[in-house]
């Protein structure tokens, strides 16, 4: 008999994500394919969860959350502006922000309230952030002049995003994440 999935322990194969509309990628993807190292990887997105189940337990895991996508209204979103966030280890993350950011934590949050033992993104301090990443850097020096840049030419992007994503991939190390389940939105 399986483990009751709240004590499956979670993976970095697995997460629980919004993904932007494909249409809406390349000015991000022209950032990331310079700058994030985990650009092959990871497609466009927003964590909100991670890291996630088992992949073979993805099914019920979309059971679980389905119901909470549901009970949110698809998000019409402006990805623009710029942030960025200083690991623990002194590298800096570079990230988009979105608006209304309160939508996008309401989702993360009844998604977390299905599953509470995935609250990994929502432990930072100040909580969850909600953000598109667009690269790595060493020093918050490097991040900061590359926004400074970017700033003077980024046109924000208005995007409609109407499913949550379950991805896996299967650890291999170029091998990029791929959609296994979508969870509707609510109209």
């Amino acid at each position: 008999m399986p483990l009751p999935l709240e004590e499956e322990t979670k993976v970095e194969f697995t997460a629980a994500v919004l993904i932007p509309p494909e249409g809406a990628w390349e000015p991000i993807q022209a950032i990331r394919r310079m700058h994030d190292p985990q650009f092959i990887r990871w497609m466009p997105h927003v964590t909100l969860l991670y890291p996630f189940v088992p992949e073979a337990r993805l099914a019920e895991a979309a059971e679980l959350l389905a119901p909470a996508a549901a009970a949110v209204p698809a998000l019409d979103l402006i990805v623009g502006g710029f942030g960025h966030f200083v690991h623990p280890s002194g590298s800096v993350t570079l990230w988009l922000r979105l608006e209304p950011a309160d939508a996008v934590r309401a989702l993360q949050a009844r998604l977390q309230a299905a599953m509470p033992w995935c609250d990994d993104v929502s432990s930072y301090s100040g909580g969850f952030t909600p953000h598109l990443s667009l690269g790595r850097f060493r020093e918050p020096a490097d991040a900061s002049r590359l926004a400074l840049r970017l700033e003077e030419t980024w046109a924000p992007l208005r995007i409609r995003v109407g499913e949550v994503a379950l991805i896996a991939r299967s650890g291999a190390p170029a091998e990029p994440f791929r959609r296994r389940h979508s969870l509707p939105l609510g109209v």
